[in-house]
């Protein structure tokens, strides 16, 4: 039996035009019901990423998405209702997941009330891990373990050899952070860029060394393996030595000459037991995680903004 939800209109940012964040504007969508092997969810958080920012002004892989449309990768929240087949996930549970917007292109968004899930999506959060928390984990923590198997030598391995020396840029930031710490657990020693005054945040991820943002990376190589998380472009890619492994989280220049680098763009996947496994380290402690702030879903602009704006010590979380 198809189980529903009826109430009023549901709240949803919208981007109404391509440009800057004075496009966001909350409009009204009809209910979401969920279908066959879906799940209908109240959001109770959603996390701001630049990727959203992307979309907003039209710069995202395979061309801008036409307006009106919704945005907003990561959420958090309790099931209302699921559809025939569902029976991982039943209503009042705690769930947090990921919208693959690559694929919705705006169909689906985050920054709602509700959103219909498939069941591929999302996971159940565990008890000590509120909403806020959960919502960081999605997009940024499955592109960071991901990015590290890219960058193994060999088909199958998790991550680069143990021991391997690896630099992470933007080790500050949502995807860096869980990749330096990810990369640490696994024996390796990491190399973080930290943004200006988040040394000592970044220091406490257990990394070998922590590389200021205005250093010149060029003079820390040769590296045998470079994970650009900002990506900061040509002067990361400097640092690899002849023969490793380059992976950015966007398309950068090719090296020129290439010197025998495997150079790679990760594009996050979805991988429920991955995301389990992730969601649980966080709810441990033994991944960590921060909120800067949260925000009304009214506020998604200002939200933008703030983003935009730099210097943020965690994420910026929607709370419809």
């Amino acid at each position: 039996m198809l189980a529903t939800w009826k109430g009023l209109a549901m709240r949803a940012v919208a981007v109404t035009a391509l440009g800057g964040p004075g496009v966001l504007r909350v409009v009204e969508r009809p209910d979401p019901v969920a279908g066959p092997g879906e799940i209908l969810v109240r959001v109770r958080a959603a996390a701001v990423h630049p990727a959203d920012m992307a979309a907003r002004v039209g710069r995202i892989p395979g061309g801008p998405v036409e307006p009106p449309f919704l945005l907003g990768w990561d959420f958090a929240g309790d099931v209302v209702a699921v559809g025939d087949g569902v029976t991982e996930h039943r209503p009042g549970s705690q769930v947090a997941g990921m919208v693959p917007w690559y694929l919705t292109r705006g169909a689906v968004g985050a920054y709602a009330e509700f959103l219909v899930a498939k069941r591929d999506w999302l996971v159940a959060v565990p008890d000590e891990l509120d909403a806020a928390e959960a919502a960081t984990v999605g997009l940024n923590a499955l592109t960071a373990r991901q990015a590290l198997e890219m960058l193994s030598p060999a088909s199958g391995s998790a991550v680069p050899a143990s021991g391997s020396t690896i630099l992470v840029t933007g080790a500050s930031g949502g995807v860096g952070g869980f990749a330096a710490q990810l990369a640490v657990r696994a024996g390796h020693r990491v190399l973080a860029v930290a943004s200006s005054d988040d040394e000592e945040w970044v220091r406490g991820l257990g990394v070998a060394e922590v590389v200021p943002r205005s250093a010149d990376l060029s003079q820390l190589g040769p590296v045998p393996a470079v994970l650009d998380a900002v990506p900061v472009g040509a002067s990361a890619a400097a640092t690899v030595a002849d023969g490793g492994k380059l992976v950015t989280t966007r398309p950068v220049p090719p090296l020129d000459p290439p010197r025998g680098v495997r150079q790679e763009t990760v594009l996050v996947q979805l991988d429920p037991p991955m995301l389990a496994e992730l969601m649980t380290e966080v709810a441990t402690g033994r991944l960590r995680t921060r909120v800067a702030a949260s925000l009304p879903l009214a506020e998604a602009a200002h939200a933008h903004r703030l983003v935009e704006a730099g210097r943020l010590r965690g994420k910026i979380i929607l709370m419809p």
